[in-house]
């Protein structure tokens, strides 16, 4: 139970503190975090990465964790003119998650 307790509260830290993490270290960019297409699709992409992210690691799948980063790298290729913010903002994103992933991952063996 108390395993099951840590995991929960890693999910939320990993998924919903990552967003903080991500905008602090994006601020130092000029580049406007405005989204062209669907309103605050860059937050709900980012919660559902880490949360995948965090998922694969625990499972011992890194691998996989590589499809997801080619994946989102595709969807945005067209926007080469903000490439180096979406990939900041990325690897950010995927360091938090495998940060608190390895973490956890020491303490629950």
């Amino acid at each position: 139970m108390l395993e099951g307790l840590l995991i929960a509260v890693l999910y939320g830290l990993v998924v919903l503190g990552g967003h903080p993490f991500v905008v602090a270290l994006l601020k130092g960019f000029r580049i406007s975090a405005e989204e062209e297409g669907l309103e605050r699709a860059g937050r709900i992409i980012g919660y559902l990465e880490r949360f995948i992210v965090l998922t694969f690691l625990l499972y011992g799948q890194y691998g996989a964790i590589a499809f997801v980063f080619t994946g989102k790298s595709i969807a945005r290729f067209e926007s080469l003119k903000k490439a180096e913010y979406y990939l900041v903002g990325t690897l950010a994103s995927f360091s938090w998650a495998i940060l608190w992933g390895t973490l956890a991952r020491l303490i629950l063996g």
